[in-house]
């Protein structure tokens, strides 16, 4: 079911890619082709661009959502192929073209497909770069009109060996959450610090603290990792004791619970040490991907597909390292996400490099239909 066609939109999806929440082309693009297979219903505009495309068989059963991801990343193309991106500075570094394509090929089987129980959602999602997108989609009344009972997703894993099905047991992502510390002081001339409050020590200070709270091994029930990723302070006038500093961090655990308590920590770091150097703080939380937890029976499902299409199945200890903002529908549905091996050689998500392995787009069409093949007749029975 993988034909040409479906190789082109995969293609043509690459080339004119839409940053997150800003969907709007690569929607209609879907929607296009997904209407030549005649839905039940295409319902646009869940949670800013998202699109559901519905299968709705003639008996009551259960609804299964198959979810993919409409944002690029921005990021600028590399890769000398005839499918550019036409976008400059944005491209699909994290092979979410790749994973439409595939959802999307999946209306042509569905719509001759002779099912007669429970429906099918083809789920285009927005913003999932930003960790914003699958939240306002579960919130928005479009969406739980739907009454979903169970979400399936991939993810195509670079430097894993292609087609192997890659499972987890304790989840499948990690909780990712970043952070912006602001500090103010206050202004003095260079001549006279003594008279003003620069934040500069409090910062030195601050990042040695955070640091000790790295738990570094992954197999330690109390993993975290917390990232600098950017330090601003003062400008470049040298008149000038500064005011005002800021720390970007992003911080990772395997669960929610080790979030919450390493986020307190961290704002007891930050209290403290503002008190003794007399400056005024705030915290501000964004791009929050919770863990994205797996429900047994679906996990359970995801390898008797692997094992139905005779593909190798790789288990891993523990989830990926990031986020992934499928965590939401985790924490309401019955859900289950698995990596597809994208090939050893294959360069690593999110460099100017990658591109999504055009061999994958029948390995997950063949995981996704029999996920629902598994479900839809068991539900006949």
């Amino acid at each position: 079911m993988i034909g040409k066609d479906i190789l082109d939109l995969r293609h043509q999806l690459h080339a004119y890619p839409d940053l997150s929440n800003n969907e709007h082309r690569t929607a209609q693009m879907i929607k296009d082709f997904i209407t030549q297979h005649h839905p039940t219903e295409i319902i646009e505009g869940i949670g800013g661009t998202g699109l559901a495309a519905l299968y709705r068989f003639s008996e009551k059963g259960p609804t299964i959502a198959i979810r993919c991801e409409l944002d690029a990343l921005p990021i600028e193309e590399s890769n000398p192929i005839p499918y550019k991106s036409n976008h400059e500075g944005t491209s699909h570094k994290c092979g979410h073209d790749g994973h439409m394509a595939i959802v999307t090929g999946l209306s042509k089987w569905l719509h001759q497909e002779p099912f007669q129980t429970g429906s099918v959602v083809l789920l285009f999602q927005p913003a999932e770069e930003t960790g914003e997108g699958a939240k306002r989609m579960i919130e928005d009344e479009k969406f739980s009109k739907l009454q979903i009972d169970y979400v399936f997703a991939l993810h195509n894993i670079p430097k894993a060996p292609m087609h192997n099905i890659i499972v987890t047991e304790n989840g499948f992502s990690a909780e990712v959450i970043s952070v912006v510390i602001k500090l103010k002081g206050k202004e003095s001339h260079a001549s006279e610090p003594e008279n003003g409050i620069n934040p500069a020590v409090a910062i030195s200070e601050l990042i040695q603290a955070i640091a000790k709270l790295n738990v570094s091994d992954v197999s330690h029930p109390n993993y975290a990792i917390i990232t600098l990723v950017h330090i601003n302070m003062g400008q470049k006038s040298y008149g000038i004791s500064p005011a005002q500093g800021e720390l970007h961090y992003t911080l990772r655990t395997w669960s929610t619970s080790k979030m919450d308590e390493l986020k307190s920590n961290l704002e007891d770091l930050v209290r403290s040490t503002s008190h003794q150097h007399k400056l005024q703080y705030a915290l501000e939380w964004l791009e929050h991907f919770p863990a994205s937890t797996l429900d047994k029976e679906s996990n359970a499902l995801v390898k008797h597909a692997a094992e139905a299409n005779n593909y190798n199945i790789l288990e891993r200890k523990t989830p990926f390292k990031f986020g992934e903002d499928f965590g939401w529908f985790s924490k309401k549905y019955k859900t289950a996400m698995f990596g597809i091996g994208a090939g050893e050689s294959t360069p690593a998500l999110h460099h100017a490099d990658y591109d999504f392995p055009d061999e994958l787009l029948a390995t997950g069409f063949s995981m996704f239909k029999a996920i629902l093949i598994h479900l839809l007749q068991k539900a006949q029975e």
